[in-house]
């Protein structure tokens, strides 16, 4: 099946998602809440577009829109740079001082000077991904609380989680920077609970917590084998791939 995107012609599957088919065309569309890990969000909609399916139009959310027709698809449009821009402007009300949200709303002409105020020290932009990441990894540490103006991402009565196992995936894929991991003296600090790093077994660097570890030996139910770092297991693959590629040529 084919579709247009900004005037190209792309090949497309049905069912598949409109930003995957822009992404493997090369054809740019603005994302915050999405990750290829953690794909369904939809919560930014900064990733909207304008779709023309049998001369009707409508703005979509490209992340979330699977295409089941041969459309038209518009990226950039007038109507689509408004949206976004009205977007860019709650979010920096929201996060004044974040980096990622100044850099884009600077590209949609979005004014230092808007009517909102927010919390400098403020960078959640509520879109979700680190409360799925620790949802999808089983832990449930966090969550999304309160409602309104005070809605905000924390542990249980803001009070470290028993369920937390310092993993860090919260931190990694959020979009604005806005977890706060800290590494000193061999101890990870993430929401506020301290946790002892674990060395890897092979060049000594501290690259994991006790309690992932443990993690990872009951959902595996079996022992891990050498505690490796992620550099480590790339290498000691590669020595194993070349031991067999040796001895088979």
């Amino acid at each position: 099946m084919k579709i247009t995107i900004d005037g190209i012609a792309c090949e497309a599957q049905k069912g598949e998602m409109l930003l995957q088919i822009a992404r493997r065309n090369n054809i740019f569309i603005p994302t915050l809440c999405h990750s290829d890990a953690l794909p369904g969000l939809g919560s930014c909609r900064l990733c909207v577009v304008e779709v023309t399916d049998r001369g009707r139009s409508n703005v979509v959310a490209s992340c979330i829109y699977p295409v089941k027709s041969e459309i038209e698809v518009f990226t950039h449009s007038d109507k689509i740079k408004s949206i976004r821009k009205n977007l860019l402007m709650l979010l920096y009300a929201r996060a004044p001082e974040d980096e990622t949200i100044n850099r884009l709303r600077k590209e949609y002409g979005v004014p230092d000077n808007i009517k909102f105020s927010g919390n400098t020290e403020e960078h959640c932009i509520l879109c979700g991904l680190c409360v799925k990441a620790c949802e999808e990894l089983g832990s449930s540490a966090i969550s999304t609380v309160n409602r309104g103006v005070t809605k905000k991402v924390s542990t249980p009565y803001d009070e470290p989680s028993a369920q937390c196992i310092g993993c860090g995936s919260c931190a990694y894929v959020c979009p604005t920077d806005a977890i706060k991991l800290e590494e000193s003296g061999g101890i990870r600090t993430i929401w506020n609970k301290a946790f002892r790093l674990v060395r890897c077994e092979k060049c000594g660097k501290p690259f994991t917590t006790e309690e992932q570890l443990e993690y990872n030996r009951k959902k595996l139910g079996a022992d891990c084998g050498e505690v490796l770092c992620q550099s480590c297991k790339k290498a000691v693959t590669g020595e194993k791939f070349r031991d067999i590629y040796e001895r088979t040529t």
